[in-house]
């Protein structure tokens, strides 16, 4: 990995002074293996935790991190053929101060802390929150915030982060060291923002978790056409958020819109793995329990406080899709009143694009290619804008021009669904 500490003995074997031993492997799995799904939701659950306590304890932000990330490492290789242990926040607190003990040469006082920890109980919610936080500290770029996020918070390595991403590990690797180099030569501070900063800082953490959660949902790279750990980490930050910052009415917003959208997974790609348009997909293999769930979050949230943000306005129009039972009883008038409230919260080209989509539905299609015509020059990148124009020069008759439109979406979108959908259209056309 790009950023672990020197490698004297494996960590896996390597005895601290004191001969202690991680808490014993559970025996109930009779050597069975641990499923991926098991091992990655443990590692999301405990491995953030035992950064906090580290940073807590050692005051040293880039060592807590190496050592965590060490620790998973380690996991991973072991608990798939011994079994996940009885106490995995423990485990994982052992192996840290072992490696810790065993490879770090550093600061005298640095060695006496490490000398000093002993496994107590799990810290308390408001350390996760600080660690979040300092991720996603506004001086860090967006996209060091993204790895810093993934890395530490969720446990994954700088080589799980890279795959994700699709990046080289040392581009992952250089992300993290700058942000890592930021925080302490800028002196950013562990905690939680003052009352006066908090909003500024919540939108930041907000942002990062929203932009895992487009790239996860329908992925940018040639690579795949969705990454579910990207969306599956959003959802679990979301949640753990909301559970530590109950009062904010944006966070539930952010929780509520992911889950809805994810409670049309199973319909969004046919068997051959090519995207489904909203008005194609089988309503019937939705989630509807969770659809159920997740609007009655957005209702309580939106009658408790009464302080309707971007994320809320975009959850509640999902919500107006997944209720339609049949794609012909969505309410179109309705999705149109919530995008100009979202356009009047933020302001921004692509929410105008979607707001255009629904206009088709209530006013026809001319209507709407009138709102794209000032959309041209700020979204002129962007594939979606090129694949909705052509639907509606389509709707309008002019199959020339929809022809040139699907080719230069084609042309600027990676995606291997959306080309695959794309290259379809104009088989047909």
């Amino acid at each position: 990995m790009g950023e672990q500490v020197s490698r004297e003995t494996p960590a896996d074997t390597a005895r601290p002074p004191d001969h202690e031993d991680p808490p014993r492997l559970t025996t109930n799995l009779k050597g069975e293996q641990v499923s991926r799904e098991t091992l990655a939701g443990v590692v999301r659950e405990h491995a953030g935790l035992l950064a906090a306590s580290l940073v807590t304890l050692l005051g040293d932000f880039s060592a807590a991190e190496d050592l965590v990330q060490d620790a998973v490492e380690t996991a991973l290789r072991r608990w798939p053929v011994e079994g996940v242990p009885d106490r995995p926040d423990a485990w994982l607190f052992t192996v840290a101060r072992r490696r810790g003990l065993d490879v770090l040469r550093r600061e005298s006082n640095y060695r006496a802390k490490l000398a000093q920890l002993t496994w107590s109980a799990p810290p308390a919610p408001d350390d996760r929150l600080r660690l979040i936080f300092t991720c996603c500290h506004p001086a860090l770029s967006r996209a060091a915030q993204i790895a810093l996020t993934l890395r530490v918070v969720c446990g994954l390595s700088s080589g799980q982060v890279a795959a994700a991403f699709v990046v080289p590990e040392s581009t992952v690797a250089q992300r993290l060291t700058r942000a890592k180099r930021k925080i302490a030569e800028a002196g950013i501070p562990y905690r939680i923002p003052s009352d006066e900063a908090l909003p500024e800082r919540l939108g930041q953490v907000l942002v990062v978790i929203y932009l895992l959660f487009n790239e996860g949902y329908l992925s940018s790279t040639a690579e795949r056409a969705q990454a579910r750990n990207l969306v599956e980490d959003s959802e679990w930050l979301a949640a753990l958020l909301a559970t530590l910052m109950p009062k904010e009415p944006e966070v539930a917003g952010l929780l509520a819109l992911i889950r809805l959208h994810r409670a049309r997974g199973a319909a969004r790609f046919d068997a051959d793995g090519h995207l489904v348009l909203l008005a194609d997909q089988d309503r019937t293999l939705w989630d509807h329990a969770a659809i159920d769930d997740a609007t009655a979050l957005l209702t309580r949230t939106a009658r408790t406080y009464r302080r309707p943000g971007p994320y809320q306005v975009q959850a509640a129009i999902v919500a107006c899709h997944a209720e339609a039972k049949r794609f012909a009883d969505t309410d179109w008038q309705q999705i149109v009143v919530l995008y100009d409230m979202l356009l009047h919260l933020s302001p921004s080209p692509v929410p105008r694009l979607h707001r255009a989509i629904a206009l088709r539905y209530v006013h026809g299609a001319e209507a709407a290619l009138a709102e794209l015509k000032e959309l041209s020059q700020a979204l002129e990148r962007y594939p979606l804008f090129y694949a909705t124009r052509a639907e509606l020069l389509r709707d309008v008759g002019r199959l020339k021009e929809a022809r040139q439109a699907d080719e230069r979406a084609l042309e600027l979108t990676a995606n291997p669904a959306q080309q695959a959908l794309l290259e379809e259209r104009l088989n047909w056309s």
